[in-house]
């Protein structure tokens, strides 16, 4: 998994294409603190309830490549998400970037089908007010620090 900041870069370009497009689902997802320099995850979502929302994500299936050098060259199924600048709650915590998060059918569908030159347009950050903190520290979201399962948040 990585980002996909710059689709100018010819190395993205040629996984941008629709068939190489898909959607990340995700509940919530973290930015490590780098404006206030503690590096604590902050958990965004829509809400407490961490209703269910999507990334623009490229998936490239069989890469083969050296990813670590005790394991030598795998093949592997690998996926990204598109990134883009930061809204004011993310800027808040995360200057450089956010993901591009798809909160709507049609944008799902251009997504998944649209030319890149119509696609390109959904890489924009979400309207400032459309996230919320919903935990700061940990891991994982919906556990606690020790990585404990918390039932409020499952």
């Amino acid at each position: 998994m990585t980002n996909v900041r710059s689709t100018a870069s010819p190395h993205w370009r040629r996984w941008l294409g629709v068939e190489n497009r898909c959607l990340v689902p995700f509940t919530s997802f973290a930015e490590p603190d780098q404006a206030g320099g503690t590096k604590a995850n902050h958990w965004f979502a829509f809400g407490e309830d961490r209703p269910l929302a999507f990334f623009a994500g490229v998936y490239v299936p069989d890469w083969t490549s050296v990813r670590k050098l005790k394991e030598g060259e795998v093949t592997t199924d690998l996926y990204g998400f598109l990134t883009t600048e930061p809204n004011s709650e993310v800027k808040a915590v995360h200057p450089k970037a956010m993901p591009v998060i798809l909160t709507e059918a049609d944008e799902w569908e251009s997504w998944l089908r649209a030319e890149w030159s119509e696609a390109k347009a959904l890489q924009r950050p979400l309207p400032d007010g459309a996230l919320s903190v919903v935990k700061i520290g940990g891991k994982m979201d919906g556990a606690d620090d020790a990585g404990q399962p918390q039932a409020n948040l499952l």
